[in-house]
């Protein structure tokens, strides 16, 4: 694909509206793609300064209707306003629809960048209700005619083509996502531990994410009461999906609490410079996810020279080196397509043993954490990401 010619991002998330991994993946992404191309970006929420930068909002009559329809609402405004682009590249369910639309109705090649996979997160239905039919009618229509799918890791790849076997694998191509190691790098600065009370004397151990069956944190705080004595745990989390998930984790911090101090939670979205002080002096951070394509927070953290415990789901050993960067403990789901984990005691148990091992050698830990920045530095960058989305886009063009 010829430089210039306009590519316009379909996103749900975009600055300063993220909330999620996908949310850091456009704005890095595009930040990189403005250097090589036109770039346009089409998002929902509220209004954005930013030039070239479109936000939409739902359809005031849809207001009150199903959430997951409003979406598709706003995608038809979104699909509207591609006319003229060469390439619709859009992120998530909750803008597919708009690419898949602006495909049909400009000729524009449609590039999808897979974060995850409606059919393998059940769990949403619990959240959107009759919605999650909806949304995973959107990503199924979408992807079937998609000109090109990206997958965020070799494994997403392989959850594309086994999900979607009508998807040819020629199709497919994976660019895993990148980290700005100069935005995330070790920051031995104390605000934030000041801030919330987190002794630095004291190790701990670090989660950052949503409060989601996805990301697992119920089985890291079943995991906690096992944890050293002298180990302190910092929870920062995102906005529940439900009300349900947010008792059930209000529950179990409430019971940890009891037998144990130094349990922190903080909850809401930590400006940058918070979340690189609080990895830097974690002695390990965790990543408990039952379902994760990729996970750009293991790279934050491994930038940050963090040593990582997670688990061994979709993307996460693509990323965390086990036993050079980290810990990968195992994990065997249920066949119920639940995701969660078929022996639940013994994961959590597990979770444990490689947290505290961790927790409990310092000079390990840091020698794990100086791998991850080094592998964080070499293999995972923006703009070679970039570089690589260009060539796809130039695939997608051709194929129209």
């Amino acid at each position: 694909m010829a430089a210039g010619r306009r590519v316009d991002i379909l996103t749900r998330e975009y600055p300063p509206e993220v909330y999620g991994g996908a949310g850091v993946h456009v704005a890095e992404l595009s930040h990189s793609l403005r250097r090589l191309t036109d770039v346009r970006v089409r998002c929902l929420g509220g209004p954005r300064q930013e030039k070239n930068v479109t936000a939409y909002g739902l359809d005031r009559e849809l207001t009150d209707a199903d959430a997951a329809l409003g979406f598709l609402g706003a995608d038809l405004a979104m699909a509207r306003d591609c006319a003229g682009a060469g390439v619709v590249h859009s992120h998530t369910w909750y803008a597919n629809m708009a690419g898949h639309v602006a495909r049909t109705l400009h000729g524009a090649a449609h590039v999808m960048t897979m974060h995850s996979l409606e059919p393998l997160r059940p769990w949403k239905a619990e959240q959107l209700g009759g919605g999650y039919a909806l949304s995973s009618w959107m990503e199924r229509a979408a992807i079937g005619a998609a000109d090109r799918v990206i997958a965020v890791s070799a494994a997403m790849r392989e959850d594309v083509l086994r999900v979607y076997p009508q998807v040819p694998p020629e199709r497919v191509r994976v660019i895993h996502n990148g980290i700005d190691t100069d935005a995330y790098r070790a920051d031995h600065g104390t605000d934030a531990l000041d801030r919330y009370g987190i002794d630095p004397d004291r190790p701990y151990a670090l989660f950052v994410g949503r409060v989601t069956r996805q990301k697992g944190l119920p089985h890291l705080l079943r995991a906690a009461f096992a944890l050293p004595p002298e180990a302190q745990l910092v929870l920062c989390c995102g906005q529940p999906d439900t009300p349900e998930i947010a008792a059930e984790v209000a529950a179990l911090v409430e019971e940890l609490r009891a037998v144990r101090d130094g349990v922190f939670r903080v909850d809401g979205m930590l400006d940058t410079t918070s979340v690189r002080q609080l990895l830097t002096h974690a002695r390990v951070f965790v990543c408990p996810s039952v379902y994760e394509p990729m996970g750009i927070v293991n790279l934050e953290a491994m930038a940050c020279g963090t040593a990582v415990v997670a688990s061994a789901v979709g993307g996460i050993p693509e990323v965390v080196a086990d036993g050079q960067t980290g810990t990968l403990v195992p994990f065997d789901a249920t066949p119920d397509a639940t995701g969660e984990p078929s022996d639940p005691e013994k994961f959590a148990a597990q979770l444990a043993a490689a947290i505290g091992e961790l927790l409990g050698d310092p000079g390990r830990a840091g020698r794990l954490g100086a791998a991850g920045r080094e592998r964080a530095v070499t293999h995972f960058s923006w703009d070679r990401a970039a570089a690589r989305t260009m060539e796809v886009y130039a695939e997608a063009v051709a194929a129209r």
